[in-house]
């Protein structure tokens, strides 16, 4: 294969979730061109990819569709080998199925999958042998590759890390508080309650996008911790990375840091609130802790991907973890 295309244009934790399949098939085709087509906002974490040859915007902030229109007419002229589709949705199934490739796979949920020439089952489930994310995406590629597995992977420059080395000459921690969703993100009171019992020779960095800015400032000043430094929305997604990589932990939710702690192998604290590991979404660091409410409840999970407001008006799930639960894995 001389051209490949793998399509991921969900979420930021969904695009590196697909990272295996880069690392696979460029040890499986060492010289093909790889090009990635992801969501407009997201191409920087691919910046400088050395098995990356190039990424693909799809901006659909406006004229979203007409924007798709001239991404499969780029997309068909440049001829594809395989092109290899993880999203579940009609759009990306639109583009695979028009790419004129001669080999398109992609998950059956597709509505557009009977226009693969090889549809996967995608199975989500709780059960304890229930697969990982990267071990369903990876069967996409099982009957073009060798056997094996692939390991998320994120490549921060010489220039990122050396740029976060200035905050890497103390001790220190990251937290990222925020969610998409707001029954996967932990309370901001309780975000409070165990900064404010933070031992005060640990730095804290809070990460996150510029819209989590607020919130963090807001966790920042009621915490009355001075130890404290507020980089949400300072950061490239691959500076972030970089600094996530040295610290002694970082406090995520189940949501995209998690997945860039998971791609950088670094010490990893998951909050569960309304979803549970056992999706296929969890930690992959080899140090990885998952924080859960030791109460049992019959609502839990109550989605795959979260709500905006509890579905019980109580968001127990949360409101019952216990503060030092986050204190003793430091």
């Amino acid at each position: 294969m001389k051209r490949i295309l793998i399509i991921q244009t969900a979420s930021l934790g969904d695009v590196v979730l697909a990272t295996p399949l880069i690392e696979k098939l460029s040890a499986e085709y060492p010289n093909a061109k790889i090009d990635f087509l992801l969501k407009y906002g997201y191409e920087s974490i691919f910046y400088r990819h050395p098995k990356l040859h190039y990424p693909i915007v799809w901006d659909k902030t406006e004229k979203k569709y007409h924007h798709l229109w001239e991404l499969i007419r780029i997309i068909h002229q440049k001829k594809y080998d395989a092109v290899i589709n993880l999203q579940r949705f009609a759009s990306s199934g639109l583009i695979t199925a028009l790419s004129g490739s001669k080999i398109r796979i992609g998950f059956s949920k597709n509505p557009l999958s009977i226009f693969y020439t090889k549809r996967i089952k995608h199975k989500i489930g709780i059960g304890k042998n229930n697969p990982h994310e990267t071990e369903r995406n990876l069967q996409l590629i099982e009957s073009i590759t060798k056997p094996g597995s692939a390991e998320m992977k994120l490549y921060p420059s010489k220039q990122d890390f050396a740029k976060m080395s200035q905050f890497k000459t103390v001790a220190f921690i990251t937290i990222a508080p925020a969610s998409l969703w707001f029954t996967k993100q932990f309370p901001e009171v309780q975000w409070v309650d165990f900064v404010k019992k933070l031992s005060n020779e640990i730095r804290v960095y809070f990460l996150g996008s510029p819209k989590d800015k607020e919130l963090c400032e807001r966790i920042i000043e009621k915490s009355g911790n001075t130890n404290n430094l507020m980089l949400a929305g300072k950061l490239t997604f691959l500076e972030s990375a970089a600094l996530m990589k040295d610290a002694q932990m970082n406090y995520v939710n189940d949501s995209a840091p998690m997945h860039f702690a998971s791609a950088m192998n670094a010490n990893t604290a998951v909050i569960y609130c309304s979803t549970v590991p056992e999706f296929g979404f969890g930690p992959l660091a080899k140090n990885s802790h998952i924080i859960e409410t030791k109460k049992q409840l019959n609502c839990k999970p109550c989605g795959l991907h979260g709500f905006k407001t509890c579905p019980k008006k109580h968001f127990e799930c949360a409101t019952t973890i216990n503060t030092n639960q986050l204190l003793d894995i430091l």
